[in-house]
């Protein structure tokens, strides 16, 4: 009887080290930071700023995983990590305070790799950020974009104080619409 209860012991003791181990190495894996697969919204590094799209469905944030402040962008549907390239994780860049249009196509956002911040707007379908306040002399904070995606209003320090700037995108620029709805210009 005690060397069946031994042999219980033992195997259960290498049954709960083993799990520990696994347990360790999933803590400590970089598994949380893959932006591809299935993953959950929170996670163990700060993540703060966040920004609804109006349509409910895609949350822009800013979190500090790789050991950086970058923008993220999450599909609350899909419940996966969607990819920004050639905005998110530009080596030296500190990002804050996002705005998401309505379907997720625009994005805008302050970012600093230059010493001062830019303003800049993302599309998600050409996937090309544009610089919009490098006529500014002044600095910019706290941008939020129109549902349409077609104004952006921000702080700009250009005279001196902090005011509120309005910038229209024109009439040209491509409305992010839902599907189904019509056009008025």
């Amino acid at each position: 009887m005690r060397k069946l209860l031994a042999k219980w012991w033992l195997q259960h003791w290498f049954l709960c080290l083993s799990l520990g181990l696994l347990v360790l190495v999933m803590a400590c894996s970089p598994s949380d930071r893959l932006m591809s697969s299935p993953g959950s919204l929170n996670s163990r590094y700060t993540d703060e700023q966040p920004a609804l799209s109006g349509n409910g469905r895609y949350v822009a944030f800013i979190s500090n995983r790789d050991s950086s402040r970058n923008l993220f962008l999450y599909d609350l549907q899909e419940q996966v990590f969607l990819p920004i390239p050639r905005l998110q994780n530009r080596p030296d860049a500190i990002a804050q305070s996002p705005s998401i249009s309505y379907t997720g196509r625009y994005i805008v956002c302050i970012v600093n790799d230059r010493g001062k911040p830019d303003l800049v707007l993302y599309d998600r379908v050409t996937q090309h950020p544009q610089i919009l306040n490098q006529w500014y002399q002044g600095w910019v904070r706290n941008p939020s974009i129109s549902p349409d995606g077609r104004y952006v209003v921000f702080e700009s320090s250009l005279h001196g104080q902090w005011d509120i700037e309005v910038l229209d995108r024109g009439s040209n620029v491509e409305l992010d619409i839902p599907d189904g709805v019509p056009v008025n210009k």
